[in-house]
């Protein structure tokens, strides 16, 4: 029952980070929150480091993790909550940023040998079209005047968890996840000091709100969603992952909407649908079936 409803159960809980980020963000700047929250990461996988008798990655893995994290952690986080802090909608990062599969198809294609099915192609198109819906449609944003700025940190994080994400494939294939998060948010931790102490004044607003949003962004997101994929690895069931990620934009989309009413008119719908079925469309994978002692490729439902 865990297996078939996890994917789910993850697209839901890595939706409400960004709604985690919009909450936290009213009560810390971003460079000084996110400093924060990766500290306490740090905190809380050294103690399930010990509980899990895991491995702490060191040499090349350690330079590796670090990398890694850096990029996943520091640039896709940072330019999330960055883009969120000047005033763009939680549902509208999490769907520039979500076209992660999207880029990496291009990337792909671009510097490898590997070419697109004709699926991956209708894919790309229909995700262009959809962008230019929600683009063109009318989102409410917190505050004007700083568009450009927040798209420019919105892209920062979509490369970010693009080349972070393909980094790791490569040079961490063989790392201890647990331990390697360690030095992940290490690495992330490393990043946002100086920032926040350059950039910020690092006040915070210790209110009940904001207690709690840290407390689910890195107890929920940071640890049961990381977690929750580990167990579906261990399964089988993380192929499963990339081809429900398209839930993620609408899902934040509809939290934002359920928390801070956040808005968006019918080009907006459409938009959204668009890239969600772009998403689907580029990270499905074919399904293998044996017939007759051969291996013959059909597309999967």
């Amino acid at each position: 029952m865990l297996a078939r409803f996890a994917p789910f159960i993850f697209v839901v809980l890595w939706s409400s980070g960004f709604v985690g980020a919009r909450l936290g963000l009213d009560y810390a700047e971003p460079a000084t929150f996110l400093l924060m929250r990766m500290l306490a990461n740090v905190a809380v996988f050294l103690v399930l480091l010990v509980l899990l008798r895991a491995r702490l990655p060191r040499g090349k893995d350690l330079g590796h993790s670090m990398v890694a994290g850096l990029l996943i952690h520091g640039f896709y986080l940072g330019g999330t909550y960055e883009g969120i802090s000047m005033g763009m909608p939680a549902g509208l990062c999490a769907l520039l940023v979500g076209l992660q599969p999207i880029l990496t198809a291009v990337l792909l294609v671009s510097f490898s040998s590997e070419k697109l099915r004709l699926s991956q192609w209708i894919g790309l198109v229909i995700g262009f079209i959809g962008i230019t819906f929600v683009l063109q449609g009318n989102m409410e944003w917190q505050q004007e005047g700083q568009r450009e700025a927040a798209y420019s940190f919105a892209v920062l994080a979509l490369l970010g968890i693009t080349l972070g994400t393909l980094y790791q494939k490569k040079f961490c294939q063989g790392v201890d996840m647990v331990g390697g998060a360690v030095w992940q948010y290490t690495a992330a931790a490393l990043l946002f000091v100086p920032i926040a102490l350059t950039t910020e004044t690092m006040v915070v607003q210790w209110t009940t709100e904001f207690t709690l949003t840290l407390l689910w962004l890195v107890f929920v997101l940071s640890v049961v969603a990381i977690m929750l994929l580990l167990y579906m690895v261990k399964h089988g069931e993380s192929s499963k992952v990339a081809s429900t990620f398209y839930l993620v934009p609408p899902m934040t989309a509809f939290q934002a909407w359920l928390v801070f009413g956040e808005k968006f008119d019918g080009y907006g719908v459409i938009g959204f649908m668009l890239a969600a079925c772009a998403v689907f469309l580029v990270t499905r994978k074919p399904k293998l079936n044996t017939v007759s002692g051969s291996t013959v490729k059909s597309s999967a439902l």
